[in-house]
């Protein structure tokens, strides 16, 4: 049995209804007319109805009691048991870290990075949807995170570094936590004579900045936005290496 409203001329009424199988078909029978809705809720008489029959539902009296709340709270685990393992063995934590050995954030940079890499994994999209994504999901030492460590954290990895020398553009945080995942994954029989270079171009919005934002052939059929070259280097066994950008005009046919 469940309640509902029918509407009749001006007036809506509740009435309480029975759903019956006859000969393989569902069919309503109407149990009760209750009476007017209007009058009802001005009178309050829906609430004294529902603590009467709350009288037979032991649950139900908890509840209105105030001794039992109903509340249901889910989180999704599995992507960060998943991920979490393979971020771990990749080296790829133990590198950002080693990295921020020296800095002085007041929020954890690596957990922020793990959180944007989860959700681009998931999802995809920006660090604003990365921020509301992430409250259906459990990943630990994440609570604190707010969006504006997200962009801070980004900040991190984009940060130029003293050893550049133009030929291919700023060499940035990012390039330093790639080659130090190589040497962690290293072994004596890693070999670099035989790597697989493939290109591509990804469009965003805004100015793009002085070097990568440039209008050029763009594989997204969005030639009005800026974009850049994106090209990343595999191993013969398929574990990419490295991954570098380039002025959305440069042409993605590399050497």
């Amino acid at each position: 049995m469940f309640a509902r409203v029918k509407k009749s001329g001006k007036h809506q009424y509740l009435q309480i209804v029975e759903n019956k199988k006859e000969q393989g078909q569902v069919k309503q029978r109407v149990i009760a007319t209750v009476g007017r809705m209007d009058q009802l809720q001005d009178k309050g008489r829906i609430e004294t109805l529902i603590r009467s029959l709350a009288k037979f539902s032991e649950r139900a009296l908890l509840i209105l009691s105030g001794k039992s709340d109903v509340k249901a709270d889910s989180l999704t685990i599995g992507p960060t048991l998943i991920f979490q393992r393979l971020w771990e063995r990749s080296g790829i934590q133990e590198v950002i870290r080693h990295l921020l050995t020296d800095r002085k954030f007041e929020f954890d940079v690596e957990r922020a990075i793990f959180q944007t890499v989860l959700h681009r994994l998931m999802t995809s999209g920006s660090d604003r949807h990365c921020d509301r994504w992430k409250r259906d999901y459990l990943i630990p030492g994440t609570e604190g995170l707010d969006l504006h460590h997200l962009y801070r954290a980004m900040t991190f990895l984009g940060e130029s570094i003293s050893d550049e020398d133009g030929s291919l553009g700023p060499r940035r945080n990012k390039d330093l936590v790639e080659e130090m995942i190589f040497q962690h994954n290293k072994d004596l029989f890693s070999e670099l004579d035989l790597v697989f270079f493939d290109t591509t171009s990804i469009y965003f919005e805004g100015q793009g900045g002085e070097f990568f934002g440039n209008m050029g052939f763009s594989k997204d059929h969005r030639p009005d936005l800026h974009q850049m070259i994106v090209g990343a280097v595999l191993d013969d066994n398929g574990r990419p290496v490295c991954c570098e950008m380039w002025p959305g005009n440069t042409t993605t046919s590399r050497p």
